[in-house]
């Protein structure tokens, strides 16, 4: 299709300039991209031509076999993947025809977690809710209101609504009773990317609403579900990016992977007859690509078969440890460039393709070096020209000499961005180094690991806490991963990678090449807890509407009769949702049907104490409870126990797990807080006796200082006045825990700080405590100050805070004296992830309080001279939400996933009807993202008929290894649960 402008229609021309504004450029950079000759299709088109067609076929659940086969009838059948691979192209080849070539308008609306062009809106779920409250003016009282700010319980208006869970079906039942609009809308596809472009770049929920009433007056009801289904990027169509993509060009999802750009995919692949070439298939300098991933490792067993996987040989069976890093996966590239200040240019890299050269830097020098690369001139070899490196960025506390959490990285950066001096105290962000992939002009993905590693270690010598390689330990045992793991987890880090080094680079591919070990796979905390179940919350999604886990506690004292205080009193411990069954989920629901009570925040049960334990402060709020004794018991399982103010308990499970439920349980046989630590202590000695102490307190332990901190004498020199009585009740019921001397932007010593409190009515404590009225107080990274910081049980607040409450009470004379509420930068010393929307809340956007007035123009100039650069320094919640969502296993609630690695042999058996069985069950094997094999060496599970005939029949089968001897009865539950159940109830041998 010719590119001349002259060719194109003027709606086409207007479209053009619609989307793209200013063409300069873009031809520039893009000479040969395609322009579409015509209008772009109405907007409806995507969900009736290609959303809701897949979503039939998806629904369908035919097992899958051979692309065609013979029906009842004698025709030739279409499997569920045919059916959406025609209905696919069957779009893109009408696009063809009636738009043109350009298809990047509309792909960037079918896979928008992809589009790395626009923006984040900024918006979730209940903020959109708010919004459709004013744009359909509905009384934010009404209970079309409450059910979609409520959108993940059942709807009051319809109890058996199949919206619970489901945002956009809830939105859609409430706009469907007043659409302005019934038939369908007149908005192109074009006209929707222009106005979500304006969507992406407001920040005001004024701005918001605007677009918004926009999209409401030009759209139906069904239109503006799909919508919102995509400004959240939750699209779940039935088909991946990866058919799409190859549905579009054979290699558009090479291309992706190694540029992360759908708009170049569109505009450099738009003709199926043109290939790539193998110039073109590798990554280059400056071009975002899609890095490898470490494969989870749900239900895989013992370490040995971890080991295995990693696919040792006989010549060499070394594998490589790593410790898993709390950070974000970067990549850095960096490239010569005689023009840019310090002679070289950088490019940093997300794994999400958000680029953070402006965080961590451009340049080594001037005003576009950054958090990073002003302090790592001497990082590289001199014979280095050019090189791409991956790895993680974690927070380094310099104080402590220890990583610190992911949450704190992004402060850590901008707060060292500004770090001109290189003072070498406080947090910083530092680049983990684990692979090489392009060194001078040379792809290294073909190579192996080890032989990347040898270019890693000649080419980058590495800076002290700012830039260096991450270690690793070569192991040859499947022995030897214990004692790792356990080290990094008395350190509270994540857990282990274990790596090939035989193995070659491969782009977005999760693989067994790099295997996750967590906590979780080690059997510390073996005993199984029968635990009474108090609380529920609803799912979302295909559990929408019903409780999809669950809160378990403690009784309190279960020997206590009706009328004492503590009969049925419970203490939540844990929250539980995995390992359940649609059966278990079903015995559940018809144990407790009719018996449970929606959660009044404002009025809690009594005989349920949550974390925080107070009506404003209920950690853990279920949607729904249940009196223990009407109740039931649940047999759970975890990997350890850890320290958490979320539950009563203070402790709570490290990651639980169902086992079974306990029928034969009554409610007041459950465990009880004193059975528990008896069997927590027991659990312990018998570690210490084995010398694998795994205690849970070790996570709170000081680290030793690694080096000698010079004494600081703080104090103004002045005599404090004694203390003679409180002069105010300004801090009357608070108690103060002060650690450390106040060092800005006044000197004060501890006994000053102190005295300020006892005169303003407020209690001393010389320790902290789990009560709701303490404030902690440093201003000085002490030891143990760190260590409180480590345990993340309380945010600790800065002495300011108590000055700047005894001023403002001198400047409110004729209001009753109240404690100012903590502003995040001024007030906070450390800040919990938890309290962190909380407390910012109390600030306006550029950190202004809304109740302390500004001390003088000094302080209104720093306020100032913080505000950060909207599109810079602003904090994307959402983006944020989204990259903690991407570390989710949502992929596993999908039918064509649930088989995912798996290698299935089929035992050979002449019993009747066992070749019909074995067809439809390797069917729904490969249909679940499995592969079936011939032999038995290297199969993951072995299946036999469920009488186990094939056992007799095969007396020599070797069934050692990786292989897991299961009934066909197993395949058959997974398939009709949509997920891979407890293999143990199905297991022979």
């Amino acid at each position: 299709m010719s590119n001349d402008l002259s060719m194109l229609d003027a709606d086409a021309a207007k479209e053009q300039k619609l989307m793209y504004g200013d063409d300069h450029d873009l031809d520039q950079n893009y000479p040969n991209r395609p322009k579409n000759l015509h209008k772009t299709l109405p907007f409806h088109c995507l969900f009736t031509e290609l959303f809701n067609p897949l979503l039939d076929a998806t629904k369908a659940r035919k097992p899958v076999g051979a692309r065609r086969r013979q029906g009842p009838s004698g025709h030739s059948t279409t499997s569920p993947q045919e059916a959406k691979r025609n209905i696919i192209e069957r779009f893109v080849a009408n696009w063809r025809k009636q738009v043109g070539n350009d298809f990047y308008p509309a792909i960037r609306l079918i896979i928008p977690d992809k589009d790395r062009d626009r923006a984040m809106y900024g918006l979730k779920e209940k903020a959109i809710a708010k919004i459709l409250i004013k744009v359909t003016k509905i009384n934010k009282d009404s209970e079309d209101a409450k059910s979609m700010i409520n959108w993940k319980l059942p709807s009051r208006l319809d109890r058996a609504s199949s919206s619970a869970g489901d945002f956009a079906g809830r939105c859609f039942e409430v706009l469907s009773r007043r659409p302005l609009k019934t038939g369908v809308g007149d908005m192109t596809i074009a006209e929707v990317n222009s106005t979500l472009d304006q969507l992406s770049q407001v920040g005001g929920e004024d701005q918001q609403t605007s677009i918004f009433k926009r999209f409401y007056r030009r759209m139906n009801p069904e239109e503006l579900t799909w919508l919102i289904r995509i400004i959240l990027r939750q699209m779940k169509i039935g088909a991946t990016e990866k058919t799409i993509l190859d549905i579009w060009h054979p290699d558009a999802e090479v291309l992706f992977n190694i540029s992360s750009n759908l708009r170049r995919v569109c505009w450099e692949l738009y003709d199926p007859d043109l290939r790539l070439d193998g110039d073109n298939t590798g990554i280059t300098l400056m071009q975002c690509f899609q890095p490898q991933l470490a494969n989870f490792q749900n239900k895989v067993g013992s370490f040995e078969k971890m080991v295995a996987r990693l696919k040792p040989t006989l010549e060499d069976n070394t594998f490589w440890i790593e410790e898993k890093l709390d950070g974000e996966r970067i990549q850095l590239h960096m490239v010569e460039d005689h023009d840019a200040p310090g002679g070289k240019l950088f490019g940093f890299w997300s794994r999400k393709a958000k680029d953070y050269a402006y965080l961590y830097g451009k340049h080594l020098e001037g005003e576009h070096a950054g958090a990073l690369t002003r302090f790592i001139q001497e990082a590289f070899g001199s014979n280095v020209r050019n090189i791409i490196l991956d790895g993680e960025m974690i927070t380094w506390d310099m104080d402590i000499d220890h990583i610190v959490g992911f949450g704190t990285l992004k402060t850590a950066a901008i707060s060292e961005k500004e770090n001109r001096n290189g003072t070498n105290t406080g947090q910083r962000p530092l680049f983990r180094v684990f692979d090489c992939l392009y060194l001078n002009d040379k792809l290294l993905t073909p190579y192996t690991l080890r032989d990347r590693r040898n270019a890693l270690k000649s080419a980058v010598k590495g800076v002290h806490r700012r830039l260096e390689i991450h270690p690793y330990i070569e192991a040859n045992n499947a022995n030897e991963i214990e004692p790792q793991l356990r080290k990094v987890v008395a350190e509270a880090s994540e857990g282990l990678v274990l790596k090939n080094p035989r193995s070659m680079y491969r782009l977005n591919d999760r693989n067994d090449d790099w295997v996750k070990v967590k906590p979780e796979y080690m059997d510390e905390f073996g005993e199984s807890l029968d635990c009474v179940v108090v609380g529920g919350y609803f799912g979302s999604g295909h559990r929408g509407g019903v409780h999809s886990s669950f809160l378990c506690g403690l009784l309190v004292n279960k020997h206590a009769v009706e009328g004492d205080p503590d009969f049925e009193k419970v203490h939540s411990f844990f929250k539980v949702g995995g390992g359940f069954s649609r059966d278990d989920y079903a015995a559940i629901r018809g144990r407790t049907e009719d018996k449970w009570k929606d959660w009044d925040q404002k009025r809690p049960p009594h005989l349920i104490e949550l974390g925080g334990h107070t009506e404003n402060r209920q950690h853990e709020r279920p949607d729904q409870w249940i009196r223990p004794s009407e109740s039931v018991v649940l047999e759970c399982k975890a990997a350890s126990v850890e320290a958490s103010d979320k539950f009563r308990m203070n402790i709570t499970l490290r990651f639980p797990r169902f086992k079974q439920l306990r029928t034969d349980k009554k409610w007041a046989d459950a465990l009880s807080i004193s059975e528990f630590m008896e069997l927590k202590a027991a659990a312990e000695q018998e570690q210490d006796q084995r010398n694998k102490a795994f205690n849970i307190e070790q996570s709170r332990r000081k680290r030793p200082r690694t080096t000698k901190k010079p004494l600081v004498v703080a104090g103004s020199g002045n005599i404090s006045a004694p203390y003679a009585g409180p002069r105010t009740k300004l801090f009357q019921g608070l108690e103060f825990f002060i650690m450390t001397d106040q060092t800005s932007p006044v000197k004060r010593t501890k006994s000053d700080l102190e005295d300020m409190v006892k005169a303003n009515g407020g209690k001393i404590v010389q320790r902290d405590s789990d009560g709701n009225n303490l404030v902690v107080v440093a201003d000085k990274r002490l030891v143990k100050v760190s260590s409180l910081e480590k345990r993340g049980t309380i945010s600790i607040v800065k002495p300011i805070w108590i000055s700047d409450c005894i001023q403002q009470a001198s400047l409110d004379t004729n209001a009753i004296p109240y404690v100012l509420p903590f502003e995040p930068n001024r007030h906070m010393f450390y800040l919990r992830d938890d309290d962190l929307e909380e407390l910012e809340a109390n600030v306006d956007p550029n950190g202004d309080s809304y109740t302390r007035d500004l001390n003088d123009v000094d302080e209104l100039r720093d306020m100032l001279g913080r505000m950060p650069s909207k599109d810079e320094n602003a904090f994307n919640r959402d983006e944020f939400i989204s990259q903690l969502g991407s570390h989710a296993h949502s992929l596993k609630e999908l039918q064509n996933y649930i088989f995912t690695n798996m290698r299935v042999y089929f035992s050979q058996c002449e019993k009747p009807g066992w070749d019909m069985s074995v067809r439809i069950a390797s069917n729904r094997i490969e249909f679940g993202g499995g592969r079936i094999t011939d032999a038995r060496l290297g199969a993951t599970h072995v299946v036999v008929p469920d009488d186990g005939a094939s056992l007799k029949h095969e007396k020599n089968m070797d069934i050692t290894g990786l292989a897991r001897l299961v009934g066909l009865a197993w395949i058959e539950r997974c398939w009709l649960e949509g997920t891979r159940v407890d293999e143990e109830r199905f297991q022979w041998g």
